[in-house]
């Protein structure tokens, strides 16, 4: 027996019932684009986190599947491109070109599973609508699915919460 390392959250019914609040979910190349996802070349990337709380910018990437360091970097200066027009990975827009990024972080293969606020069959109405959030787990947990993950070169380490294999997490470095 292993020790699930998600929570689906829940919420009241009308009727006094407890129902699912989220989901599991699969983004795929089908609904990947309604939910912040870009498709480029076939790879299906999306930002997550953001540095110091701010959602201007992502804090990291993700791409659906395990892929080369390479790809992701491409991959993540195309979707700051074309969601940000900002097709440089060293700074965010705005910030002060004289501070030097040293280089651009490694690219982690890990799992991960993904949860959509809310469940399909019961909308809540709530600021968190249509939302999902990505958990990091081994890839023998229910719903795991191979992820290829990098921290924006611009944000700190800590604040984008990307695996990191040299920490025992379920991850290894992308080649």
């Amino acid at each position: 027996m292993t020790t699930t390392l998600y929570e689906i959250e829940t919420s009241e019914a009308d009727d006094g019932t407890t129902v699912p609040a989220e989901c599991l979910w699969v983004p795929s190349s089908e609904d990947a684009a309604d939910h912040g996802f870009v498709d480029y070349r076939g790879l299906c990337v999306a930002g997550i986190g953001a540095p110091n709380g701010d959602d201007t910018y992502p804090g990291a990437f993700i791409l659906l599947g395990h892929h080369r360091w390479a790809d992701i970097i491409e991959a993540a200066a195309a979707f700051m491109d074309r969601v940000h027009g900002w097709r440089n990975l060293h700074l965010y827009p705005g910030d002060d070109p004289s501070v030097l990024i040293p280089r651009i972080p490694r690219a982690v293969l890990t799992h991960g599973v993904f949860l959509r606020h809310p469940h399909p069959d019961h909308p809540c109405g709530c600021e968190w609508e249509g939302t999902w959030r990505v958990v990091w787990v081994p890839p023998t947990e229910p719903g795991a699915i191979p992820i290829t993950a990098m921290r924006h070169p611009a944000a700190p380490a800590a604040a984008a919460s990307v695996p990191n294999p040299d920490e025992g997490a379920p991850a290894t470095w992308a080649v």
